[in-house]
């Protein structure tokens, strides 16, 4: 078991082993600021492996789960992530 910000969570690499980020950098998943092209430039990238991930939507339904609040997980960002959990829409916006 390992805890982040208090929360136990299941001990569970299973399909995290299967990730697409795996071999990536960590720190392209969690974009310094909110504004500026290097953001956004980040932030395409980042959604651009989970694009490509087979187990984008385990790691969108744990971000969910367990409410982290930062960072790009399952090929969403903080905002569409609380849109999401407020039971709003993408409104077009394609879910890796």
């Amino acid at each position: 078991m390992f805890s982040v910000s208090g929360a136990e969570r299941p001990e569970s690499p299973d399909w995290r082993q299967q990730a697409a980020c795996l071999e990536e950098d960590p720190e392209l998943f969690f974009p310094v600021g909110t504004a500026g092209l290097a953001v956004q430039l980040q932030t395409v990238q980042a959604k651009a492996v989970c694009a490509r991930c087979s187990v984008a939507e385990k790691c969108l339904a744990q971000a969910l789960e367990f409410g982290d609040e930062v960072g790009i997980w399952g090929g969403l960002d903080e905002a569409e992530r609380r849109e999401l959990s407020r039971g709003g829409s993408l409104r077009g916006r394609r879910v890796a």
